[in-house]
């Protein structure tokens, strides 16, 4: 399901990637601009170890679901990586069900770095707000901030049409130097920083621990884009499993290191009123502005490699949902000399092009928006975990998760349990529940889903050959099409 034809001569993705790309992909992805914007309220909110603790149990929850991909990962490793396990398991319908919500988180998350980018830049160079265009909720749009996002959009796009390999290498590149602002982020806060600065330690009450637990599926979506990559990626199957945990342990101790040495440079106050705390948070260790843009700098790397990873995710999802015909063909159109599926490229980064001119709030609305879709998707794979295990047992898994049998399946059931109950925390009612806007956004991308859902290939029954027989009919209904 990864080629297409064109005259006599097969096209395929290119197998490209080596585990450290792959790596470079799945870490780079998480490492956003999160955790730039966001520490300072999770520290002001929960207390430094309220923060803390969230951030580990929302790590645990996302190694559970981690796990549950490895396995599936290692056993097909197949562009799409969600699409194809729950084609597999439950059949086309609920594939698309479990593909558009994760193609959903990951468009947020693209949109939210074309929006980050120059929110960023206007950190170091505040003058670049210039030309002012409307209000959004409150935030003026400036045409000159706004098209820093949309010249970051093309370039990142561009790069990705060009090819999978030339993208992993300007990740490489932005992954080091991110690693490197947090060795200087360490040091600065093992040798300057106060211990007296990260009380409170803990807030009354629950309500910080889920400001932090609800961000969890945002933070963390990236590690899924090694599996939707998985044609690409030029190692064994097994190690291709083994990187998702490894990428989760990395991003989980990435942002447990950032909320400590954030909390560590100022108080609680100080935290409050800065403009971007962690940015100010450095600078106050080393006494220099120049160590706060350095940081700055940090930030639009996690940026970057966050955009280019999910951007990359997403076109390999909806190519493959193009090619088994619940999205139209044109999505599943590879670039002839490149190898890469350019349509869905050019759709998805086009649709980042728009955020940047609602302004800035979009970064919270985009922020919970796609969580309650990372979900869902992450839902069904774990529920495709389960079914998989018990109907087919002797399916090849080089690596498999907690053993064979019914043991096997804790892992299974516990991501299950926590992605559930992760979902509710959204819902009205609750600590954490999203404001309307989150939700019209969430609406949105489903009625739009919506109209395609009904289009998907029915009667195929859910096991090995279930994608196979999708082609079939989509073939069929494309040369009855074309004689017609």
């Amino acid at each position: 399901m990864s080629t297409q034809t064109t005259g006599q001569q097969p096209v395929k993705l290119a197998k490209t990637l080596t585990n450290i790309d792959a790596l470079a992909l799945g870490f780079g992805a998480m490492i956003g601009f999160g955790w730039v914007v966001l520490t300072g309220g999770w520290i002001e909110n929960a207390g430094t170890m309220g923060a803390v603790v969230a951030i580990l149990v929302g790590g645990a929850i996302m190694a559970a679901v981690g796990l549950v991909y490895s396995e599936l990962t290692s056993a097909m490793p197949l562009a799409g990586g969600v699409h194809q396990y729950v084609l597999r398991g439950l059949g086309p319908r609920f594939a698309f069900i479990g593909s558009w919500a994760l193609v959903g988180g990951y468009v947020t998350i693209v949109a939210f770095e074309a929006v980050a980018f120059p929110r960023t830049v206007a950190y170091i160079f505040p003058e670049i707000n210039a030309i002012p265009l409307w209000d959004v909720a409150g935030h003026t749009v400036h045409l000159t901030w706004a098209l820093i996002g949309v010249i970051g959009g093309l370039v990142i796009t561009w790069l990705n049409v060009r090819g999978v390999k030339q993208a992993s290498i300007a990740q490489n590149f932005t992954v080091i130097f991110l690693l490197v602002v947090g060795v200087l982020m360490i040091f600065g806060s093992a040798t300057r920083g106060e211990v007296s600065n990260m009380e409170p330690l803990f807030t009354p009450g629950t309500a910080g621990f889920f400001t932090v637990l609800i961000a969890i599926p945002f933070l963390f979506i990236g590690f899924d884009v090694i599996p939707q990559s998985a044609e690409e990626v030029n190692v064994p199957a097994r190690k291709i499993g083994r990187l998702v945990i490894i990428s989760v342990a990395m991003a989980t101790a990435w942002y447990v290191m950032v909320v400590l040495t954030t909390s560590s440079a100022m108080g609680v106050g100080e935290l409050a009123q800065a403009d971007i705390a962690v940015a100010d948070a450095f600078g106050a260790l080393f006494n220099s502005q120049l160590m706060a843009n350095i940081l700055i700098a940090g930030g639009i790397a996690g940026i970057l490699t966050s955009w280019n990873s999910l951007l990359l995710g997403a076109s390999r999802l909806v190519y493959s949902m193009a090619n088994t015909g619940m999205l139209p063909a044109w999505f599943g159109k590879l670039h002839p000399k490149y190898k890469t599926p350019a349509n869905a490229l050019y759709f998805i980064g086009g649709l980042s092009l728009l955020a940047p001119f609602f302004g800035e709030n979009m970064l919270t609305w985009l922020v919970d928006s796609g969580a309650p879709s990372i979900i869902i998707a992450y839902f069904m794979v774990s529920v495709i975990f389960i079914v998989l295990r018990r109907r087919d047992p002797d399916m090849a898994r080089p690596l498999r998760i907690g053993g064979a049998g019914r043991g096997g399946e804790i892992i299974g059931w516990a991501s299950i349990i926590l992605t559930g109950v992760l979902f509710s925390v959204y819902l009205p009612g609750m600590p954490s529940a999203l404001g309307w806007q989150p939700w019209l956004i969430f609406a949105i991308w489903w009625g739009i889903g919506a109209l395609f859902f009904f289009k998907v290939p029915t009667g195929v029954q859910p096991g090995p050959n279930a994608g196979q027989r999708v082609l079939e009919i989509v073939q069929e209904r494309r040369r009855a099409k074309q004689q017609s």
